[in-house]
């Protein structure tokens, strides 16, 4: 596997990623993310650190492509995959989250009757997306001007999907930008659309439902039933807006 590509700038910043995301409260995300299908971690980078990611945008050599939203009908904006091999920080932060996810992506799996289980660490699930044709990287970074906006969507890129994923807001509200809010929906059987604005600051990272999560049924605690998510981001109403997004599975 490909080691870990520089960012152009320093990486000190980044030195203690690793330790920070081990240091986290897992138990009190598990609960959330049981709860509603997302969970938020305040600062997980500091301004610094978002403002460095951010202004890998326009570092070219860094990404495999650039996909304009309006073309494909997905909102407006635009956004770009990283190529292999990643930059540091994007590695780092993808190696060390998904361990801490895992458990609750096997247990969910399990709730739902699904078959797949979901190895220990990255590298080994990274293998068993490779071996199936799944060898594109996506992580990307999305950038959104003065009106754009991401309809709701799921990433799903292959036979081999992770559940969860994360999205960490590298821009400030209220100073870079207004508006574009992180939105999820979540769709029960035989009810409408539950609607929820994930209200997040300059660093701070959401971990969510890629599709599909389980949800304890009113028969009591042996009903178990799917939920479809979606997520996407509100009208931009002025400035500019960066988000790096870490998914865990590649695309075919």
């Amino acid at each position: 596997m490909p080691s870990a590509a520089p960012l152009s700038s320093d990486l000190a910043p980044f030195a203690d990623i690793e330790q920070r995301i081990t240091a986290l409260p897992w138990p009190a995300l598990t609960a959330e993310l049981d709860r509603g299908g997302q969970a938020v971690i305040p600062g997980l980078l500091d301004a610094g650190e978002a403002q460095l990611l951010a202004a890998c945008y326009d570092d070219d050599p860094l990404f495999r492509s650039r996909i304009v939203m309006a073309r494909h009908n997905f909102g407006q904006g635009e956004y770009k995959y990283f190529r292999y091999p990643l930059p540091a920080p994007v590695q780092r932060l993808r190696s060390a989250l998904y361990p801490r996810l895992a458990p609750l992506a096997n247990r969910w799996q399990a709730l739902m009757g699904l078959a797949a289980r979901f190895p220990d660490t990255h590298a080994q699930f990274q293998r068993r997306c490779n071996d199936a044709g799944q060898v594109r990287p996506t992580p990307l970074l999305l950038r959104y001007e003065t009106g754009d906006y991401n309809c709701l969507h799921q990433d799903l890129y292959g036979e081999h999907v992770f559940p969860l994923q994360v999205a960490i807001l590298l821009s400030e509200p209220g100073r870079d930008f207004e508006g574009g809010e992180f939105v999820l929906t979540e769709q029960r059987p035989r009810m409408q659309s539950r609607p929820e604005v994930v209200p997040l600051r300059q660093g701070d990272a959401v971990v969510f439902a890629v599709s599909q999560r389980p949800v304890a049924g009113a028969r009591g605690p042996g009903h178990v039933y799917r939920v479809n998510m979606r997520h996407g981001v509100s009208r931009l109403r002025a400035g500019r807006r960066h988000t790096l997004g870490v998914i865990f599975h590649d695309a075919a």
